[in-house]
């Protein structure tokens, strides 16, 4: 029966990554062939349909997460991310200081990963309330709340655009609601919540020795104008895109804004420009250049692979026919879909502690449901993306990165960090359904 190999596939897959410790590429490997062969297929067909899902998957999406990688190390190596920082505080000032830290984390999370997020500007979160004079998690817990939201929400990030690509939504359009969604779920799971600690508990001590960041003096660094617009290029190229998409569909110039307007091509254009922004024009040679890029694309391989392993369990899916099953399923059903695979995406989050692995795998389930229902694939690719983001705990990075660089405890790391993923889930799926009644 084919939900009884799904459970099997899902259940194998937590006892190879959460018992038997296994990389989780590995682990979704073996659990397709375990479905695929389930459900009849013969091992040869199994893994052929292995093959064509890791080539599906990465063939689409590998240019958007090298480039956005190295679009941020760029930003990082020149100053860039550092600029927009201290420009954005100056401006808004010490009373605004926290404001201020929530834009700079939500502007410079468009083009960061989480982890190149937390890194870049956890210093700065040190020295921003040193100066202000106030606790540090009162400007930490926003930040991270404002770079985990982008990064779990925002295209061109991996996670959703790789969710996306699996529900076969518009990159432009998923971008576009899903920063309307991230916006209120950034403000009540960073300022907001900040509110209900005293100020004593938002104390931590800076930890010694871990941080050997490089201060950029102001000749160093580009400019402000310079480091924005590089900054978010990409998404100003994808959503002029979706606004002719929507607003002008005949238009002449609609051949040349699908282009530029592509996740991919979008990447492109701005890395070209950030070599030059971030890199000739600041007195930097083209060999400097291309070792942040070398710097940039070695640290995303397993991001890669698991994205990767995620469309060889959706390509086993639909090759097996379960994808049928499940559409059939859902015909009669009076289930949300969008309350559906933010679930599953919610659960797989709490098991298996990778968002990645987590949306993924969520899409790969509930995609038919898409054309069955009628569900948007946009929203669909939110809510996916609104269950994975949530609810982390030990057997997460992310939580292990944040309890380490606010020097925190595990029982202050529950209270602030896996409380703020699990607002933003339930404030994600809140906004994804007041979106859906419109759309």
């Amino acid at each position: 029966m084919p939900i009884v190999s799904i459970i099997i596939g899902v259940i194998l897959l937590l006892i190879l990554m959460m018992v038997l410790k296994l990389n989780a590429f590995i682990s979704l490997i073996i659990a397709s062939l375990i479905v695929g062969i389930l459900e009849g297929m013969s091992p040869a067909e199994a893994m052929t349909s292995v093959q064509n899902g890791l080539g599906s998957s990465l063939g689409s999406l590998t240019m958007v997460i090298i480039f956005g990688a190295v679009l941020g190390k760029l930003m990082t190596d020149s100053g860039g991310a550092q600029r927009i920082a201290t420009t954005m505080l100056n401006a808004f000032g010490h009373k605004r200081v926290q404001l201020a830290s929530v834009i700079t984390a939500g502007v410079v999370g468009i083009a960061l990963f989480f982890e190149t997020g937390v890194v870049v500007l956890i210093p700065l979160v040190f020295t921003i309330a040193a100066a202000a004079g106030v606790p540090i998690l009162y400007i930490g817990i926003p930040v991270i709340t404002a770079l985990i939201t982008m990064h779990g929400f925002v295209p061109p990030h991996p996670g959703p655009t790789a969710i996306a690509e699996v529900f076969g939504a518009s990159i432009g359009q998923t971008l576009i609601w899903g920063v309307l969604i991230a916006i209120p779920a950034i403000i009540v799971a960073g300022p907001l919540f900040t509110k209900m600690f005293k100020k004593e508990d938002l104390e931590v001590e800076i930890p010694k020795g871990l941080f050997n960041p490089k201060t950029f003096e102001e000749h160093e660094m580009p400019s402000f104008t310079t480091s924005i617009i590089t900054a978010i290029l990409p998404v100003i190229l994808i959503a002029i895109k979706s606004i002719v998409e929507l607003a002008a569909p005949e238009s002449a110039i609609r051949p040349f804004t699908d282009f530029v307007g592509t996740a991919s091509t979008a990447l492109l254009i701005s890395v070209i420009i950030a070599m030059f922004t971030f890199g000739l024009n600041r007195g930097k040679s083209m060999k400097e250049v291309m070792n942040s890029f070398a710097e940039a694309t070695a640290g995303i391989a397993l991001i890669l692979l698991i994205i990767a392993g995620g469309g060889a369990f959706k390509q086993v899916l639909i090759d097996s026919g379960i994808d049928q099953y499940i559409a059939g399923l859902m015909e009669d059903t009076t289930l949300s879909p969008i309350i559906l695979v933010w679930v599953i995406g919610a659960v797989l989050r709490v098991a298996l502690g990778s968002a990645t692995v987590a949306g993924m795998t969520a899409a790969g389930i509930a995609a038919p449901i898409v054309a069955v229902t009628g569900a948007s694939p946009e929203l669909m690719t939110l809510a996916a993306g609104a269950g994975s983001v949530g609810f982390s705990h030990v057997n997460d990075a992310g939580f292990w990165i944040v309890k380490e660089y606010f020097n925190m405890s595990m029982g202050k790391t529950f209270k602030t960090w896996t409380v703020l993923t699990s607002i933003i889930s339930v404030i994600g799926l809140i906004g994804v359904l007041i979106l859906d009644m419109f759309i």
